[in-house]
């Protein structure tokens, strides 16, 4: 009798907490921890990048990411939200300023879903858009300067993910109206990332060629760190994307495991095959993509359809990382091969392999059919007819944005070459991504003691550094070092120094650079 007096309390008081609203709190609750999972996914970009990139550029791209959030978060409010998802839009194409600084968005249902309100809706798709700059920002790797990259980034989000976004999930955007399968963003958020990064990095033109020449990365342990955070925030990039705590969150976590695992399988066998080596870098990059592809995809298709898209997507993004050669584009970071090419894969399998079993997990969308194993013939030319619109879309204008911003004074898009030699953390950040003892000696004035810079070492230091009087009263002479891109110093008799070395053009002159 007493249990039962509580139980009936306990519900009065949940009931009056929640008055009259529609929303369950379990769904809600789901999707405000799959934000912060998904928002953790900017860190995870920083560090993935940081460690591919080199040491002296490797803080610049941490930069550059977690500043483009802010960017994006100012944008989102101000009118991103408005222009992908006002629900009184009818163009097709953008929507209109109806929720101009998020007017009006409050406990609605959500344009996406009426499992939650719009306010919610509304946060957790602009982490969807922070995180589609940060990988596209990643294209001006070791030669882009970061605060033209800031206003890129606005406009990008203004010009090419919004409308990208209303058309694939707005009401009334074409791709929704024409039967567009993407589920997470293959177009928004991987095309528009992957080509745009493409786009990007075309018009900012290639790295000298001494920077291309012995390249890997400097730190693949964050590299690997990267991923893994990637990885827990995609859960809740795919998960969420039910937009509830139901069965169908539960099968895009399921396959977005199954792919990711594949994908790395996969690509790291395929270097392996190659170069007899077990590269973690590969077995990353193969994971990633197997993300992308399920990012539009996890919520449509079953898991052994999963095993599939893995597998083919590590091979084919394996080799896609071939055609910037071919396209004679300095894509540093692989963005059109593991996100345009990831994303591509994910939404040609939603054409073949998409089943209403799935879709109709949620509660909601019990009227949608899949692809060729629901007999729907069709949707293979309507998730064609998307890539190719969303794909030629986003290159030109995201090209074009790139270039009419470099026209601007100010804001050239590059640094000068002397500046890329230097790295960009030096010249564009003035810190460092890693703390390390490091020594500095004029080589343009007969003595290495005078003007010394507040980070210049004496003489000794540099003894001291090196471990060798020799090497210091042949006062380090180029023609007695061969200095490696690698960063190790190697004598002309072969024998290897516990240093790294290298020459630098600086505001000063020419200096070497001792690391111990």
């Amino acid at each position: 009798m007493v249990l039962t007096s509580i139980i009936n309390a306990s519900n009065a008081i949940l009931w009056k907490r929640q008055g009259d609203t529609p929303f369950n709190g379990g769904d809600v609750s789901f999707i405000i921890v799959a934000s912060a999972m998904v928002f953790f996914m900017i860190p995870g970009l920083s560090f993935l990048y940081s460690g591919l990139s080199r040491r002296k550029s490797a803080l610049s791209l941490i930069w550059v990411v977690s500043a483009s959030n802010a960017v994006c978060i100012f944008q989102w409010y101000f009118w991103g939200y408005s222009l992908a998802f006002s629900p009184t839009a009818n163009n097709g194409f953008i929507g209109n300023l109806a929720n101009f600084g998020l007017i009006n968005v409050l406990n609605e249902p959500s344009p996406g879903s009426p499992l939650i309100p719009a306010l919610l809706y509304a946060l957790y798709q602009m982490e969807f858009a922070c995180v589609t700059v940060g990988i596209l920002v990643g294209g001006i790797a070791e030669r882009g300067r970061v605060l033209p990259a800031m206003v890129i980034t606005f406009f990008w989000l203004t010009l090419v993910y919004c409308p990208i976004a209303c058309w694939a999930w707005n009401i009334n955007g074409w791709g929704f109206k024409f039967g567009v399968l993407d589920f997470a963003g293959g177009g928004p958020v991987e095309i528009g990332s992957g080509v745009g990064g493409l786009a990007y990095a075309w018009v900012l033109g290639r790295r000298q060629d001494k920077e291309l020449q012995n390249f890997r990365p400097h730190n693949v342990s964050m590299v690997n760190l990267g991923t893994f955070i990637l990885w827990f925030g995609w859960l809740g990039f795919n998960g969420g994307s039910a937009f509830g705590a139901n069965l169908r969150a539960v099968m895009a976590m399921w396959n977005s495991m199954i792919a990711a695992t594949f994908g790395g399988i996969v690509w790291c066998l395929i270097d392996y095959r190659l170069e007899r080596k077990y590269s973690m870098v590969g077995f990353c990059s193969g994971t990633i993509a197997g993300l992308v592809a399920a990012t539009p995809a996890a919520g449509f298709v079953k898991p052994w359809a999963a095993v599939i898209m893995g597998i083919f997507t590590g091979a084919i993004c394996n080799y896609a990382t071939k055609l910037k050669f071919l396209l004679a584009i300095d894509d540093s970071l692989d963005l059109f091969a593991e996100h345009a090419i990831g994303g591509i894969l994910g939404l040609m399998t939603n054409a073949f392999f998409a089943t209403e079993t799935v879709i109709g997990l949620d509660g909601v969308n019990m009227n949608v059919i899949g692809g060729w194993v629901d007999h729907n013939w069709k949707q293979l030319y309507i998730q064609f007819a998307y890539i190719i619109a969303t794909c030629l879309y986003t290159f030109v204008v995201t090209a074009l944005i790139v270039h009419y911003v470099d026209t601007i004074p100010g804001l050239s898009i590059r640094v000068p070459a002397g500046s890329e030699s230097l790295g960009l953390d030096e010249v564009e950040i003035g810190e460092y991504a890693n703390d390390y003892i490091e020594v500095w000696r004029d080589v343009m004035e007969p003595n290495p003691t005078t003007n010394l810079d507040p980070r210049e070492s004496t003489l000794d230091t540099i003894t001291c550094a090196v471990g060798r009087s020799q090497a210091v009263s042949q006062e380090l002479s180029a023609c007695n070092f061969q200095v490696h891109d690698n960063l190790h110093v190697r004598e002309s008799d072969g024998d290897e120094k516990p240093v790294e070395l290298e020459v630098l053009q600086g505001r000063r002159g020419a200096r070497i650079s001792v690391i111990a």
